[in-house]
């Protein structure tokens, strides 16, 4: 437990929101000098998607709207959101002190801090933070591997669960569970983080466009935005330092009321080294925090230093990623598909602490589309071929695993929406997801009868028929229209009927007038 004055320096979801479309404020923090604050536009609203797996947001119920500032006053709200992932390791090195909000962690927990400092590192609640902690109860803990914690040092998850799949060491205090499942929910999350993070830095063209610049201009980098779009976008390729390495400012201008600040960090190796970023919520950086994220799509080094209290939120989307972490203070949330190493600087204090902050930000859309095509049923007369309109077909998708087509019982087939009427063409159409489908045909054309078997099938759509589809030919009978044709013989003269007389009957069916008979 720590003072306020000790920090150093200067959250098939649910979605918490808060937007201030109607103000037209945009920030700047100056490098050495006091705020200053730019009248700008307000954001046009645009297409955008969340962080993927429900990450980001505030998990319900107890979210405090607006968030609180840092401060170690009391609880203020529960927050059952992941606030920190990584999909390596998970290291406690120097003086580093806390931790809050829920710690999912697929490989080790690893507590060996520095014997200058305090044995004590805690997860979950914490003594300095938002002050909004998972819930009472919950898993502040997760690993996917072992949970060690070095002779002489304690891990603190008091009021919630460290579950582990691993073996677990040292002392820990918190009830402590053993699941060989622990990580199971969360294995696909670094494929997802991965995708997202090159999705958010790239297009199918290159560089996903910025609508801003970055400039590193010694003391400060400065991020000027164009005022007007709601996601402001830049691409850095560079340090985030001064030329002899040290801290600088970080500077925002022209980004308007309710914006998203996207940041993507390229490059192999990267440090960002910063004094910007308040305790108080009246430093304008902070006013960013809730829809500013920091991405580094290809880093596999990734160093965050300084002495300030960092705003936003961090993505780092490479597996092979090392990220070393040394603020006194990281205000969002962190993800890493790599491992994490929380530490103190090698000449710095310690009290390094992760404080939870959700993110509410509208980033780019990165679902991949769903491939679909059409399924086509084609109706025609069983003699001529010609098309027929009318017939009236339903479609149905495989689902039971049950081979041929179940439209009852306790598990049937699913039916793809409503059904269709042949047109013109003959044709019924349905544009669908790859899978097994069935054709049901439940009224033939007038003057047509049913076919014995109705049902039409399978047809399988593949991702080798994207984007044509699939189509198939069925065929019906006239229906037969029965009466009787008579010819009566008779004399020319007395009109008496005549018996004995030999004939044949022919059917016109050549179209040509007359009859043909050879």
């Amino acid at each position: 437990m720590k003072l306020l004055t000790q920090l150093s320096g200067r959250g098939p979801t649910g979605r918490t929101r808060t937007r201030a479309w109607a103000t037209g404020l945009a920030y700047v923090v100056a490098a050495a000098s006091a705020p200053v604050i730019a009248l700008g536009a307000a954001a046009a609203p645009a297409v955008a998607a969340p962080l993927p797996g429900g990450l980001g947001p505030c998990v319900p119920g107890d979210c405090p709207d607006p968030y609180p500032p840092v401060s170690n006053g009391p609880i203020m709200g529960r927050d059952n959101g992941i606030n920190i992932f990584a999909g390596g390791d998970y290291r406690v090195r120097g003086r580093a002190a806390e931790a809050e909000g829920r710690l999912v962690v697929l490989g080790d927990f690893d507590q060996n801090k520095s014997t200058a400092g305090s044995a004590i590192y805690n997860v979950g609640i914490v003594g300095v933070g938002s002050r909004v902690p998972p819930p009472d109860g919950a898993d502040f803990l997760t690993t996917g591997g072992n949970v060690s914690v070095a002779a002489g040092q304690r891990l603190l998850a008091e009021g919630g669960v460290v579950r582990h799949a691993g073996t677990a060491t040292g002392t820990i205090e918190g009830t402590v569970t053993a699941d060989p499942d622990a990580a199971a929910p969360y294995t696909e999350l670094p494929g997802l983080l991965t995708t997202a993070s090159q999705c958010y830095a790239r297009t199918d063209a290159g560089p996903r466009p910025a609508t801003g610049t970055a400039v590193n201009q010694g003391g400060q980098t400065l991020f000027t935005g164009d005022n007007t779009s709601a996601l402001q976008v830049f691409n850095v390729d560079f340090d985030l330092t001064t030329s002899t390495g040290a801290q600088q400012g970080l500077v925002f201008r022209n980004i308007p009321a309710g914006a998203t600040v996207l940041v993507n960090i390229l490059g192999t190796s990267r440090t960002l080294s910063t004094y910007s970023g308040g305790i108080a919520d009246t430093d304008p950086l902070n006013q960013l925090r809730p829809r500013l994220l920091w991405n580094f799509p290809d880093a596999t080094t990734v160093n965050l230093a300084g002495t300030g209290q960092f705003q936003g939120s961090v993505l780092i989307g490479n597996p092979a990623s090392e990220a070393t972490i040394t603020l006194p203070g990281v205000n969002g949330r962190f993800f890493t598909t790599g491992s994490l190493t929380h530490t103190s600087s090698a000449s710095g204090g310690g009290g390094q602490e992760f404080h939870a902050y959700p993110f509410d930000g509208d980033l780019p859309d990165c679902s991949v589309p769903v491939p679909q095509a059409p399924v086509t049923v084609v109706k025609k007369d069983s003699a001529t071929g010609d098309v027929l309109p009318g017939a009236v077909f339903e479609l149905w998708e495989e689902t039971n695993g049950v081979a041929g087509l179940q439209t009852t019982g306790g598990t049937p087939d699913t039916q793809v929406g409503t059904s269709c009427t042949t047109g013109a063409d003959g044709k019924c159409s349905k544009t669908v997801d790859l899978g097994t489908y069935y054709w049901r045909e439940t009224a033939a054309p007038p003057g047509y009868e049913l076919p014995p078997q109705t049902v039409f099938g399978p047809v399988t759509l593949t991702q080798a028929q994207i984007p044509d589809g699939v189509s198939i030919t069925v065929e019906d009978d006239k229906t037969p229209v029965l009466g009787s044709v008579t010819v009566v013989k008779k004399d020319s003269a007395t009109g008496d009927v005549l018996p004995g007389a030999v004939f044949e009957l022919w059917e016109e069916t050549n179209g040509v007038a007359g009859l043909q008979t050879t």
